[in-house]
């Protein structure tokens, strides 16, 4: 992608994973909302986008300029925090103490896998 040509490659994977993470949490939102909250066509419309933003999700996360086994790290992170951000516009919840204290954690652990290097 010429637009990301000149990023840096922490900077492009952390574009890569916000774009894949809101995608993916959006369609799960819509998914829910076409179960639980409608039916006929609207519920086949609503299932039927959710399902594309997830595919999108999948094809984002791929194109991050990372191996697979390292962008598991940073993307945890970025899933919890894109994951309250969705819920709050989705489903107008804000997040708990205990998730915000959890999330911490999630978002802690996330990054000491993605940028903790071991001694060789």
């Amino acid at each position: 992608m010429k637009l990301l040509a000149g990023m840096a490659g922490p900077m492009s994977a952390l574009f890569f994973l916000i774009i894949a993470t809101a995608l993916e949490v959006s369609g799960d939102a819509l998914i829910r909302k076409s179960l639980f909250e409608h039916a006929g066509l609207a519920r086949l419309g609503l299932l039927l986008l959710g399902a594309a933003l997830v595919t999108g999700y999948g094809t984002f996360l791929n194109l991050a300029p990372l191996e697979f086994g390292q962008v598991v790290g940073l993307y945890i992170a970025t899933l919890f925090v894109m994951w309250q951000i969705i819920t709050f516009i989705f489903f107008r919840q804000f997040p708990t103490l205990p998730i915000l204290m959890g999330g911490a954690l999630i978002v802690a652990g996330g990054l000491v896998v993605s940028f903790w290097k071991s001694a060789p």
